[in-house]
C-alpha cells in the first residue's frame, strides 16, 4: 500500500496517510477538522535501477550474475554460445 502526503489548504497541516489504491482520497483535516484537505504530488522514496535482484540474487554456481555475463560478452556476440565466453 502507498503512502499519500496531503496538506489542508486551509491552516497548512501537512498529513501521510497509508492508503489502498482504489481508496477515495481523504478530505477532512486532522488538525482543524475542515473539509480542506488535499492529495499532494510527490515521487516515490526509492528507485529501482540496474540488473534488478531478479537478475543477480537468488541464484546458484555460475548462473549469480546473469547481467554481468551479457556485457563481458558484448564485444563479439558471435564468441558467446548460450552466455559462456569462449574467448575470455
Amino acid at each position: 500500500m502507498p503512502i499519500y502526503e496531503y496538506q489542508c489548504q486551509s491552516c497548512g497541516h501537512e498529513h501521510e496517510a497509508l492508503q489502498k489504491l482504489s481508496a477515495e482520497p481523504l478530505v477532512i483535516c486532522p488538525a482543524c477538522s475542515r473539509p480542506e484537505l488535499m492529495k499532494k504530488i510527490s515521487a516515490a522514496g526509492f528507485r529501482l535501477k540496474g540488473g534488478g535482484w531478479y537478475e543477480t540474487d537468488f541464484k546458484s554456481g555460475t548462473k549469480k550474475n546473469v547481467a554481468g555475463e551479457a556485457a563481458a560478452c558484448s564485444p563479439a556476440p558471435a564468441a558467446c554460445a548460450g552466455g559462456s565466453c569462449k574467448n575470455a
